[in-house]
């Protein structure tokens, strides 16, 4: 790899408009650490370089397999688990992320959707030798970072995304608990009383949102440990809140919108990769009109089966969780939609069933193409929710995001 992440930068991706086009993980911060070359760790990089652009976007599959882990910690264990304390940095541990996504709508009742999400990478493991070098580079870094923006008009078929890289030297970027404050330059989280102020602006694409928790945070996996494979620490400490109410403003295509809706909140950290033959996930968050909450993850391998370390969770309007086997839940793909970047064929459209529930729903995107075209591709984007629960109907809203099509062949899975 070259070494183009030395100052940090910005870039916007291609955007996307009907009916032509305008102009910008998981879950991706683990994919920071193979980014970010060795050399990086002990000092700035190139003296007095620019950034050098990388040749192209980066496969799922291809960053996650063979990285270094000795000396993180990782999580091979249940955790206590206290907050506000844990809305923080957890150091130690290789990657870690910030997560927001959210489904908003304007003063013309227009379906919109939001994502901003921070990620932490630490380069190497600490040695408690890393200060007190009078000689060290100002530039000096464990730890890199990388933030992804993307707002959606479902009124005008609009999505734009933006990405931004960045060092945890010279305070440009960084995170800290009590208050929080998790920040990348000017983009930046921090901790509000019951909640979370968000605030995100590259060029004419942008958010200003106020966040309020409605529901208590929810631990996945066993209490907060969450499996994705059978390797011993092959895990994430991971915990969601899947509802807050959300008021403030967008920024997208030269536009200024008021707005309000409900965002979710996903919060992992932990040092594992994915295990051999897994090339990616389907990641689904869906909010019920009946106050309830459905998460699924299915880990994919390259025939398109998934892993038995593929998970669901259905949360009533308490936050009580209910998992679900994956076996007990049908999820069946209705459409697909083709990149143009590549020819890529994403899932989009999906049938939900759990037949013991009495549950069924169909989900749709909001527009098709929410393609996330920056140096990690994948599609992340807002979705609607019609269907049954119980043998009454519910609507719904949510996320869906998909990794590890990109660069397949066209018809490939």
């Amino acid at each position: 790899m070259t070494a183009w992440f030395v100052w940090g930068r910005t870039v916007m991706g291609r955007g996307t408009a009907a009916p032509g086009r305008t102009a910008e993980t998981g879950r991706l911060a683990m994919l920071l650490l193979l980014v970010v070359p060795s050399g990086i760790l002990g000092g700035c990089g190139r003296e007095g370089g620019g950034a050098s652009e990388p040749a192209g976007s980066l496969a799922v599959a291809e960053i996650l397999g063979g990285a270094a882990d000795e000396g993180f910690l990782r999580a091979d264990g249940p955790r206590q688990f206290t907050f506000p304390q844990d809305h923080g940095p957890h150091p130690g541990f290789r990657n870690e992320w910030w997560y927001f996504t959210g489904n908003l709508e304007g003063p013309e009742e227009a379906p919109m959707g939001y994502q901003l999400t921070l990620f932490r990478a630490e380069l190497a493991p600490s040695t408690g030798k890393e200060t007190g070098n009078p000689e060290a580079s100002a530039w000096r870094t464990r730890t890199a970072w990388m933030g992804h923006l993307a707002v959606t008009d479902g009124g005008r078929e609009i999505h734009e995304e933006a990405e931004r890289f960045g060092r945890e030297a010279l305070n440009l970027a960084g995170a800290q608990g009590e208050p929080l404050r998790v920040w990348l330059e000017d983009w930046e989280v921090t901790g509000r009383e019951g909640g979370f102020r968000l605030q995100a602006r590259t060029g004419d694409l942008g958010v200003d949102l106020d966040l309020r928790v409605e529901t208590p945070p929810v631990l996945q996996g066993e209490d907060g440990l969450s499996p994705k494979g059978p390797e011993l620490g092959n895990a994430s400490y991971y915990y969601s809140i899947p509802r807050l109410s959300t008021e403030g403003s967008i920024a997208i295509a030269g536009r200024e919108i008021d707005v309000t809706g409900t965002s979710w909140l996903d919060r992992e950290w932990s040092t594992s990769a994915l295990s051999e033959g897994v090339v990616g996930w389907d990641w689904f968050a869906l909010r019920l009109s009946d106050g309830w909450s459905m998460m699924v993850y299915d880990l994919r391998r390259a025939d398109g089966s998934v892993t038995e370390f593929s998970h669901a969770v259905l949360m009533d309007p308490s936050g009580a969780k209910r998992s679900l086997s994956r076996s007990v839940l049908d999820l069946r793909v209705l459409d697909r939609w083709e990149s143009p970047v590549d020819g890529a064929r994403y899932p989009s459209g999906w049938r939900i069933s759990v037949p013991s529930l009495a549950l069924e729903l169909r989900v749709d995107p909001l527009i098709r193409d929410q393609e996330m075209d920056l140096t990690f591709r994948y599609w992340e984007g807002a979705v609607r929710v019609e269907g049954e629960r119980e043998g009454r109907p519910v609507s719904g809203e949510g996320f869906v995001e998909l990794t590890g099509y990109a660069g397949l062949a066209p018809g490939g899975r």
